[in-house]
């Protein structure tokens, strides 16, 4: 649900080429915002984002230095005055327990993960478009509720981006954070547990179920609600972790409850009152 108009908008999305970034590159197009938005390497995905839909991309590869120097200045240049930044990288590798995974490569994943896209974040805050209170939208994962084992470099990464969100929002009162758990969608994301059979455990086989019963998130759902924290007047959204299919996000009542609970939809202890006996 969308009260707010949508056209004369800059957007940025990092990893647009992912299956939900280029889609929701695709609807903002749409509806005439001008966007942009980096890719890790050609594809057919990429050349149809720029000549179909007149998406300006830049390549970036998040473990190379210099290449994400370069996209933001490019990005820098292409949108000096951005209304949204979204990021959408994704990788869930390495699976396995912590203590027989590579760790380079669970560094690895936590840098793709969290702090690229906070590095990106800190190149880009300076060109955001403070006259309109611009929006910066993340995506979560699971693990907020409970300890998903094999999976800890891909978890922590987005338990941390829900609470830099919170931080985020306490120190600049002038931007909207936001975070949003797109739950289980058909992304490329997936093949890799589907490749780490041993690895994975149970989630092989519940990831492999989803294929074949074709239990899905609808994508259009997750580019409706991302479009929805984008543009929605209430600010009450900033600092908060949303989920795609649980809350009743575009609704007055919603936003009615996080205006008057400022602690809702963030980390928090269980019980912080219980005092014992």
């Amino acid at each position: 649900m969308e009260r707010q108009m949508t056209s004369s908008r800059s957007a940025i999305v990092i990893a647009a080429s992912s299956d939900i970034g280029a889609n929701l590159c695709k609807h903002w197009r749409g509806k005439g915002w001008k966007v942009a938005g980096t890719f890790r390497s050609a594809s057919p995905n990429v050349e149809e984002l720029q000549r179909t839909h007149n998406v300006e991309l830049f390549p970036c590869d998040l473990l190379n230095p210099d290449s994400i120097k370069n996209s933001c200045s490019a990005l820098a240049n292409t949108c000096p005055n951005w209304d949204v930044l979204t990021f959408a990288p994704g990788l869930q590798d390495p699976i396995g327990f912590f203590e027989q995974v590579d760790f380079e490569k669970w560094e690895q994943g936590v840098n793709v993960n969290l702090l690229k896209p906070l590095e990106i974040l800190h190149r880009l805050l300076p060109y955001r478009n403070r006259e309109k209170k611009p929006t910066v939208l993340f995506f979560a994962g699971g693990g907020t509720n409970n300890a998903v084992v094999r999976y800890s470099s891909y978890t922590l990464s987005k338990i941390a981006l829900i609470k830099m969100c919170e931080l985020l929002d306490a120190e600049m009162p002038d931007t909207r954070f936001v975070i949003v758990g797109p739950g289980w969608v058909k992304t490329k994301i997936h093949v890799s547990t589907v490749n780490a059979k041993e690895a994975a455990g149970a989630n092989f086989h519940r990831t492999l179920e989803k294929f074949q019963k074709g239990d899905w998130i609808p994508m259009e759902k997750v580019v409706e609600c991302c479009t929805y924290l984008v543009t929605t007047p209430c600010d009450a959204i900033s600092g908060r972790n949303f989920s795609v299919a649980s809350d009743s996000w575009g609704t007055i009542d919603l936003e009615q409850a996080l205006i008057s609970n400022p602690e809702m939809y963030k980390l928090k202890r269980h019980l912080n009152d219980w005092e014992g006996t």
